[in-house]
């Protein structure tokens, strides 16, 4: 039997998710009241403990972009959120300066991020997972709809919202060949790599042979990660690329991430949109910093000077069929060099384990908004990243991280946090006010419009 609360909250806006993009609007939120705009915003996260790709944070781990480009520096250097006043307030400043370096370790990174979401406790709700968002039809008009959410005991929980924002990130993207095997414990997502590979029989030091499929930073890691901290394992690495391709971060490419080029991706026709986009997927996707792959091809190397090999890229390569039995994982793989047949030299290879670094998919938005989708056409955003709704529908509905093709490769990364989250803040508000006379009786909320913070 299911619980459910039967005395909801109502709440100016819900935001589905706590991972940066959020966390940013929540900061943005809480300057907005600051100013005498103050919106009751609440957050639902369903991991029990706020981490941000807690599963993938191996020791080899770094960030591709400067610690500047935070949740705050960008739109305002002296908000008290900044990764700078984090080092300063845990006592590491001088010496994160004496490193030198502009990119902190993403196990750096996570920290900094719980801290900030920790001035927030109040506001967001931990270890609940939506479950769907339901319209409340009034005289055919939508001014609110009910959040539902469920935590790990099972018991469900509605909260009513006047505005929604989405921001639930990525789901892993599974290949074809490997749906039938989502429940085999041999087989992760690297989205679970750590979790999963704690459970594996070389941590006990009992040879194993693993493959890693993928071709870009995520696969770079875990192939090092295995073969750096596991000595019993042998690990093939599948591309299906001729080399490893490094991410091109130079200075006048990164200009695609400013701030300011979102709007030269907006106002092109969709063609057009889509041309700036494919002319520059090498600075994200499929791509590896590039002295990962120095470190990487160095390491391949020193096997050679050794005769000692553990590790093997294997260039040219895709996975066709999978197929677990009890010996374990049978791979047909077949040679994609160009002029190729499509199963020309195929093979088979056992593994006792894979890791499939195969990115994600960003379609978790549509499912949330079922019973809205009506309303909601084919998820088309304005430049505020509002959902463009048919009229019944009064509830502006946002999304952060699903906007790459009207807003440009930032969308999905870390660049355009702060900006974002201040033009739906701005937005989210100006909507609400120009619906309140009718749609409801003025919301309480703290005189301050926000929670004070304590720790910065």
């Amino acid at each position: 039997m299911t619980l459910r609360d039967i005395s909801p909250a109502v709440h100016d806006l819900v935001g589905i998710g706590f991972g940066p993009s959020n966390l940013a609007l929540a900061i943005a939120l809480q300057e907005q009241a600051a100013s005498g705009r103050p919106l009751d915003a609440h957050f639902l996260e369903k991991q029990q403990n706020y981490q941000w790709h807690g599963n993938t944070l191996v020791s080899q781990s770094e960030m591709q972009i400067s610690f500047l480009k935070d949740l705050v520096s960008m739109r305002n250097p002296t908000s008290p959120y900044s990764f700078v006043n984090y080092l300063h307030r845990h006592g590491r400043l001088v010496d994160f300066i004496n490193l030198r370096t502009f990119y902190p370790s993403r196990m750096e990174y996570n920290d900094y991020l719980r801290w900030a979401a920790s001035h927030f406790a109040g506001q967001c709700s931990l270890g609940e997972e939506v479950q769907t968002i339901e319209p409340e039809t009034d005289g055919g008009r939508i001014d609110r709809v009910r959040v539902i959410s469920r935590d790990a005991q099972g018991r469900e929980r509605t909260r009513v919202a006047r505005s929604i924002v989405l921001s639930t990130g990525g789901t892993p993207r599974i290949p074809e060949a490997f749906r039938g095997m989502r429940d085999d414990s041999r087989v992760t997502h690297h989205s679970g790599y750590l979790n999963w590979i704690r459970n594996q029989p070389c941590v006990g030091g009992k040879p194993m042979r693993i493959a890693v499929i993928g071709a870009g930073q995520s696969a770079a890691e875990a192939f090092i990660d295995l073969h750096g901290n596991y000595p019993s394992v042998k690990v093939d690495w599948m591309v299906r690329g001729a080399a490893l391709k490094p991410a091109d971060d130079s200075p006048f490419v990164n200009e695609i991430f400013a701030p300011a080029y979102t709007d030269v991706v907006f106002e092109q026709a969709q063609a057009g949109r889509d041309r700036l986009i494919e002319a520059y997927l090498n600075t994200n996707y499929s791509v590896i910093d590039a002295d990962l792959i120095e470190q990487i091809y160095a390491m391949l190397y020193r096997q050679k000077v050794s005769g000692q090999f553990r590790a093997n890229l294997l260039t040219c390569k895709a996975v066709r069929a999978a197929h677990g039995g009890a010996n374990g994982i049978e791979l047909t793989v077949a040679t994609t060099a160009p002029g190729a047949g499509i199963d020309a030299d195929s093979e088979t290879r056992r593994y006792d384990a894979v890791v499939l670094a195969t990115g994600y998919e960003r379609e978790s938005h549509r499912r949330l908004l079922e019973p809205l989708a009506r309303y909601l056409g084919d998820f088309l955003v304005d430049r505020n990243y509002r959902v463009q709704a048919a009229p019944e529908l009064a509830v502006p509905v946002y999304l952060q991280g699903f906007c790459q093709s009207s807003h440009g490769l930032s969308d999905t990364l870390l660049s355009v946090l702060p900006v974002r989250a201040e033009e739906i803040a701005g937005a989210i508000h100006d909507a609400l006010s120009a619906n309140r006379d009718r749609c409801w009786a003025p919301s309480t909320v703290q005189k301050d419009g926000s929670q004070a913070i304590a720790a910065a």
